[in-house]
């Protein structure tokens, strides 16, 4: 007998949703885009009162909860997640957001502090959020872990030494996660944005170490950056009912950059 398809919506009403690097760019959009889906989110930032503002600014405020923590750090992550199970008794979904960039420096001339760093706060902090809250979601058979990859997890280019080999290290992470737990009720994804315009790719401190991306945006498919919300709204789908039989997959929101880009930046 064939099934009847049915209408289902990606409302995700009173999901608890953790989203790390919340403080700004896709983070902020993701904290705003599963509020609006009627999850409570956990905004979770290394600048606590960033976190704050974002989640002042929302309506209504109190279906998000903002809380300081350095995710590189596992004593910090794990009272990060501790306070965030107080508040809501369960974690639904995790969002691994937060990252920084590189220098765009070869290896010759990184630091080692440059690469510790980097490693740190881009695979270390994904690994330390999900093995805080995977106990939470496999006494329930039930969770949902998103990772915030990157282009850089497939080619060069994109960033430097620590940055491309730490995202490259995020989809080995996210595919170990799946063979590991997906038969126990977690499902785990990467999202893999391009050129998005964040902190990142436009420094509050007007860097001059990262290459103008620009001409090589203008030769992609899509010939624009990719706007926080548009990554936000691709974390919402994944999170979601839609995406049920979607794990292990690394997501690519690039504009074509890796179909068509001719030149590396």
């Amino acid at each position: 007998m064939t099934q009847s398809h049915k209408n289902v919506t990606q409302s995700l009403d009173d999901k608890v949703v953790i989203v790390t690097g919340a403080g700004s760019g896709m983070g902020k959009s993701m904290v705003e885009e599963f509020v609006a889906a009627g999850a409570r989110v956990v905004a979770l930032d290394i600048n606590e009162t960033k976190a704050k503002e974002v989640v002042a600014a929302l309506d209504p405020k109190d279906r998000a909860l903002a809380v300081g923590a350095d995710i590189s750090s596992e004593e910090s992550v794990n009272a990060a997640v501790a306070q965030a199970l107080d508040w809501a008794g369960r974690i639904d979904v995790l969002c691994n957001n937060a990252g920084i960039i590189d220098s765009f420096r070869p290896a010759h001339e990184i630091s080692t502090d440059e690469w510790h760093r980097n490693i740190a706060v881009n695979l270390t902090g994904p690994f330390l959020m999900s093995r805080a809250v995977i106990p939470d979601m496999l006494s329930r058979s039930h969770g949902i872990i998103i990772n915030t990859a990157s282009i850089s997890s497939f080619s060069a280019a994109g960033g430097g030494t620590a940055y491309t080999a730490a995202k490259h290290g995020v989809l080995g992470l996210t595919r170990q996660l799946t063979f590991d737990y997906g038969r126990l009720g977690i499902r785990v994804n990467a999202i893999c944005p391009g050129a998005t315009l964040t902190g990142l790719t436009m420094p509050e401190d007007g860097s001059d170490t990262l290459p103008d991306s620009d001409p090589e945006i203008m030769r992609t498919p899509a010939q624009r950056w990719c706007q926080p919300s548009e990554i936000a709204r691709l974390a919402l789908f994944l999170a979601g009912p839609d995406a049920d039989f979607i794990h292990g997959t690394a997501m690519i929101i690039d504009g074509g950059w890796l179909t068509a880009a001719r030149n590396p930046i």
